[in-house]
């Protein structure tokens, strides 16, 4: 029986470039000059460091521009509040993998109101959808890219 599994998984390996990249521009741009900022990637967690709030703003827009440009949606990083501590200002970003309970059930119950021809299952960390037919399940990818989940999702093991 045909099948595929809906994953939301941010590439670890463009996730470290990204951040390398954004290093870098730091180092070149002249409004950075002589200032302490900086980024630092800790597995799935950005910690942004700057001397005053509008420097941090530059910071996420710059990581945000190097992330689009390594193909990693910017859906998938929850932004925590800035923290001030004596002259530096921190802020921590994560970047959440994989499809919690809550928009598992989301997604099942999306499925489920189009009424196509197609079962789906909450797996861990990713939904099955299996069916019959081959077309029910592209039908089944092409109602889901339409929705808006607030997080990136991909269609990953099609089998037939």
């Amino acid at each position: 029986m045909p099948s595929f599994d809906i994953i939301s998984e941010i590439d670890s390996h463009e996730l470290t470039n990204a951040v390398d990249q954004a290093c870098r521009e730091l180092e070149i741009r002249y409004d950075f000059k002589g200032v302490n900022a900086g980024f630092t990637l800790n597995n799935t967690e950005i910690t942004l460091e700057a001397e005053a709030d509008f420097q941090l703003q530059q910071l996420l827009e710059i990581l945000h521009m190097k992330m689009v440009k390594r193909g990693i949606d910017i859906k998938c990083l929850e932004k925590n509040d800035p923290v001030a501590s004596g002259k530096q200002v921190k802020q921590t970003i994560t970047v959440r993998q994989g499809i919690d309970k809550e928009l598992a059930k989301k997604i099942v119950k999306c499925v489920k109101d189009a009424k196509l021809k197609v079962q789906s299952a909450i797996q861990g960390e990713k939904v099955r959808v299996t069916g019959k037919k081959r077309d029910d399940l592209q039908s089944t990818i092409a109602l889901l890219k339409d929705q808006e989940f607030n997080l990136p999702l991909q269609f990953d093991n099609f089998r037939d």
